[in-house]
This record gives C-alpha cells, sequence and structure tokens, in this order.
C-alpha cells in the first residue's frame, strides 16, 4: 500500500501545481533581485559601476534573507535573465500568453487527444 502512495506522489504534485497555476499562484521561492533592484542594477552599470560595487548597496525587501545583501551571484542571474528576455522578446510574450491561457482554462491539461501515428 506505501508503494502505491509513492507512486501517487509525482502525480499529486503536478495536480496540486496545475491548481496553483490556474489561481494565478506558482511555484518556488519569491525572486530575490526585484525589478526595483534590477533597474538599479541596469542604471548603475551603464554608469560604469561593477557588480561587486553595487551588492553592498541593495537590500533583499522579503523572504528570509530579509535585510540582507543579495549575493553576487543572484544580481549575475538576474542580469542574464533580464538579457535573455531583451534578446528574445516575442518568446516571453508567447508564454505570457500561453501561462495566461492557462489560467483561463478550468479543465487541466492533459496528454494531446491527436491522433496516434501508426
Amino acid at each position: 500500500m506505501a508503494e502505491t502512495e509513492r507512486e501517487n506522489i509525482p502525480e499529486s504534485t503536478l495536480e496540486g501545481l496545475d491548481t496553483a497555476a490556474r489561481k494565478g499562484g506558482h511555484g518556488g521561492r519569491p525572486p530575490v533581485i526585484t525589478a526595483d533592484m534590477l533597474h538599479t542594477v541596469l542604471r548603475r552599470r551603464a554608469g560604469g559601476e561593477s557588480v561587486e560595487q553595487i551588492q553592498p548597496d541593495l537590500i533583499i525587501p522579503t523572504g528570509k534573507r530579509k535585510g540582507q545583501n543579495p549575493s553576487v551571484a543572484s544580481i549575475h542571474r538576474a542580469l542574464a535573465e533580464h538579457a535573455e528576455r531583451e534578446a528574445c522578446p516575442e518568446a516571453v510574450e508567447a508564454a505570457h500568453a500561453d501561462f495566461a491561457a492557462l489560467k483561463t482554462r478550468d479543465v487541466p491539461a492533459g496528454p494531446s487527444t491527436a491522433p496516434a501515428l501508426t
């Protein structure tokens, strides 16, 4: 019986994530680098400062590390994600549209109903 329960854990997890997505939620931790912090980093980098010079002036506003400085790696990761979004804005828009469609759909996403090729 315990083995059956263990086999059902992935299904239950995916169902929970799907339900949360339909309600507008998402899994994972909140981002350490907020949009305001990213804007500050971008502005100061344009002025010639390095990430290491900017990092001590940034303060995490929420979460477990509230009041502390984000790591240099977190800042670099946020910059890389920003650069990726800027490079492919149409892909980002398509992803947002797909997510919005998922939120409005009442039926959970399941396997495709397309006929199988033989």
